[in-house]
């Protein structure tokens, strides 16, 4: 806006002669104030600064070179010398150039001068000198400095510290990522080129870096390298929870569609593999970048100016197809877009809170944080400012949250006045996500402990809705399954010529679980005898009925069995040692049946099904425990026959 006015002034200026349009008699001054114009067209902004003061030498009195000075040193980062170039200015006459109340407000409010910056929104807002339009724009500056002032009174809790010289260093850090157990981050670092050069953007390269914590320590960070990093720039990382899929930013490279395009490249171990541009739908001729994965790589979140927004930049999500294609990118709409600018999306862990810069929403002035959330039915609420002074007059842009949503990671200038370094700081409850705890371990073969390829689904018991897909490392075996507190989960790992394996998560009375589950699965391979216990099959109390929750799983044994045609199974039931024994035998066996006629109402032959009942007598743990007789009350399959 502030360009766009000193374009009507500027044509108001040069559409006529000086002689004529100038308000000034001084030829002297109108002398300088042309060499002036001509050294702002060459962006040399000092030297036109230098020329407006010495036409304002000339010529007190001469409005066009006071507000000319005040817009070089707009654009030069000097608001307050601005403010005070157009303070002269409308002091000589309010009415000469009315946007120069607009020019004047956007001055003391990028200084955080808010209580000024009104009194000059004021002036706009009923001025006959200006459009509707501007009335406009007048009344939403007054609105935000209004919220401003009383934000500035009403403080948040804000600690800001430094992530340490590990990290940060004399050059720019920024754009932090990290995966869901915070132990790994990856970042952007502005290096150059040619070490002992100066620094200027022609000597100045983009490259990703890596650090991992270590008993609570970052390590010193070291450049990821090739094929990640090229000799181009690689800008705003962001990964999956478990860190193996990366997403990140590259402008004007040869496969290139637009200025800037999203690219993504797997790990695999230690390995990173080669990046590969998203291709249209989501990236086109137009600026697609800052994109964000949600924990289970299902939804890409990212910034865009293409056709069709709200505004001039917007956030657009994608998802992917069970093809492994990326569907065409929706806007996420009036909620959250404006008809400002909306940038650096961050889709928290939880898979339901957003985070996200805009200058188009009441805030501080420039660029503030903003969270929403997406309730059960996917409408996003409405966003809230993070408050200050989290948010200031600076611009505020990229923000993430840890998994368990008590800390944040933001980069900036403005603590050291000098390079951007990357900060930690504990985020105020009232703007926090849902709390996530994580699962972490490796899938292995349980008879010759290779490390295994598998894949995860977490799926939420009563809407039967999959959370997570993810897959194990098919180096390490190692994986990382991100879990949302306040709901039961089902968790089913498969590998191809292994038996399921089952667990369960009952976090429904949890508000605040974020201890992460540290657990190995072994998976067994399908032969005669192996045998998986069926965590998620669930009855009525002393009862055969099933229960809904018990859906998932079944569904999961139906996949199974049409996958592996050529097995024959028994459902086993097994209960804890209270009651009469010959009852709790004939309660296993009636529940074994149960879910044997599931299975057969799925379509499965009951050739290939076999049930029984074993009651108390085969603990696999102590009943002399309420823990130990909950693991004993169980369903499993067993391996019964296989037909080569």
């Amino acid at each position: 806006m502030q360009r766009f006015c000193l374009f009507l002034l500027i044509f108001a200026i040069t559409s006529g002669s000086f002689s004529q349009e100038l308000s000034t008699g001084s030829n002297r001054a109108a002398r300088f104030f042309r060499s002036g114009l001509q050294q702002y067209d060459l962006l040399n902004y000092q030297e036109a600064l230098d020329l407006f003061k010495r036409a304002i030498s000339a010529d007190r009195n001469f409005h066009e070179a006071y507000l000319l000075a005040g817009d070089v040193c707009f654009d030069m980062g000097e608001y307050r010398k601005a403010a005070g170039f157009f303070e002269d200015a409308v002091s000589l006459d309010p009415d000469f150039y009315p946007l120069a109340w607009l020019n004047l407000g956007n001055s003391w409010m990028a200084v955080g001068e808010y209580e000024d910056a009104r009194n000059s929104f004021i002036v706009l807002s009923s001025h006959p000198g200006v459009s509707e339009r501007y009335h406009r724009l007048a009344d939403r500056k007054i609105k935000n400095c209004d919220f401003a002032i009383n934000a500035m009174e009403n403080p948040v809790p804000f600690d800001p510290v430094s992530i340490g010289p590990a990290i940060n260093t004399g050059d720019d850090e920024y754009w932090p990522t990290v995966t869901a157990d915070e132990q790994t981050m990856i970042f952007t670092r502005q290096i150059k080129r040619n070490p002992a050069g100066r620094r200027f953007p022609g000597n100045l390269r983009e490259d990703f870096y890596v650090s991992y914590n270590i008993n609570g320590e970052w390590s010193v960070a070291r450049n990821i390298g090739p094929p990640l990093n090229s000799e181009l720039n690689e800008g705003a990382p962001s990964v999956t929870a478990d860190g193996r899929l990366i997403f990140f930013t590259a402008c004007n490279r040869e496969d290139g569609l637009g200025s800037c395009d999203i690219y993504f490249a797997e790990r695999q171990g230690d390995r990173w593999g080669e990046p590969v541009n998203l291709g249209s739908p989501v990236n086109t001729a137009s600026w697609e970048a800052q994109p964000s994965v949600s924990p289970d790589g299902k939804v890409l979140y990212f910034a865009s100016n293409r056709q069709g927004g709200q505004g001039k930049m917007d956030i657009w999500y994608s998802q992917i197809a069970s093809d492994g294609n990326w569907g065409d990118p929706v806007n996420l709409g009036e909620i959250i877009n404006t008809d400002g600018n909306e940038m650096s999306p961050f889709i928290h862990p939880d898979n339901r809170t957003l985070y996200f810069s805009s200058d188009g929403h009441t805030g501080m002035g420039g660029y503030d944080l903003f969270v929403t959330r997406r309730n059960d039915d996917g409408e996003w609420g409405k966003p809230e400012n993070l408050g200050y002074p989290l948010n200031t007059h600076h611009d505020e842009i990229g923000l993430i949250v840890n998994a368990r949503g008590d800390r944040g990671y933001f980069a900036s200038d403005r603590l050291t006045g000098e390079v951007r370094d990357i900060y930690s700081f504990e985020l105020h409850e009232t703007v926090r996500p849902m709390e996530v705890s994580y699962m972490k371990g490796t899938v292995y073969d349980a008879s010759t402990r290779r490390r295994l390829y598998a894949s995860f689904e977490l799926i939420d018991l009563l809407t039967a809705e999959t959370v997570i897909q993810s897959w194990s490392d098919p180096v390490t075996g190692e994986f990382l399954v991100p879990i949302a507190t306040g709901r039961d989960y089902a968790l089913n790992v498969s590998g191809s010529g292994y038996l399921f394996y089952s667990d369960h998560f009952s976090l429904s009375g949890f508000a605040h679980q974020t201890d992460p589950f540290l657990k190995d699965v072994p998976l067994h391979p399908i032969k005669e005898g192996e045998k998986t216990i069926l965590r998620n099959i669930f009855f009525e109390f002393d009862s055969y009925e099933l229960l809904p929750e018990s859906i998932v799983e079944l569904e999961k044994l139906v996949e199974f069995l049409n996958n592996n045609p050529e097995i024959r199974v028994r459902i086993n039931g097994h209960t804890d040692n209270i009651g009469d024994p010959k009852y709790n035998m004939e309660l296993s066996e009636r529940r074994t049946e149960s879910v044997a006629e599931y299975l057969s109402g799925s379509g499965i032959d009951m050739k290939r099904i076999g049930y029984a009942g074993f009651g108390e007598t085969m603990p696999i743990a102590d009943n002399d425990t309420e823990e130990g007789r909950a693991e004993n009350r169980r369903t499993e399959f067993e391996i019964i026959g296989i037909e080569y």
